[in-house]
C-alpha cells in the first residue's frame, strides 16, 4: 500500500483534532472517524506485548474462567493455559484482543 503525501491543510486539521481529543473537547466516537487514509502510516499502532502474569489477571478480573476466556478470544483452553504460563507468547489477532482487553476492559470485544 502506498501512501500519498499530507497536505498542508489536511495535516493541520489532524493536528487540530488530536488535541481537541486530548483535552476532551472531541469524543472517541468522533476522533476514530478519522480514516487511516488521512493519517497514513504513522498512525498504525503496535500492539505492545503482554506477559503471561498480565493475561490471568486480565482474565481474573473479568471473574472469567480459562475456557470461557479462551471462547471469547476464540482460542482454545489449552492455549490460554500456555499463554498464562508463559510458555507461549501472544501474537497476532489474539495479541490484539487482549491488548484491546487491557486498554478498554472486556466489554469492549462483546
Amino acid at each position: 500500500m502506498t501512501t500519498k503525501e499530507l497536505s498542508p491543510i489536511t495535516e493541520a486539521l489532524l493536528e487540530t483534532a488530536e488535541g481537541l481529543h486530548r483535552v476532551g473537547i472531541m469524543d472517541d466516537a468522533a476522533y476514530e472517524k478519522i480514516t487511516l487514509r488521512h493519517l497514513g502510516p504513522k498512525s498504525l499502532s503496535v500492539a505492545q506485548p503482554i506477559s503471561g502474569e498480565e493475561i490471568r489477571t486480565l482474565r481474573e478480573k473479568a471473574n472469567l474462567s480459562q475456557a470461557a476466556f479462551a471462547r471469547f478470544l476464540n482460542l482454545t483452553t489449552g492455549y490460554v493455559s500456555q499463554l498464562e504460563r508463559g510458555v507461549k507468547k501472544p501474537s497476532g489477532p489474539a495479541l490484539t484482543l487482549l491488548n484491546v482487553i487491557r486498554r478498554k476492559g472486556l466489554e469492549a470485544i462483546l
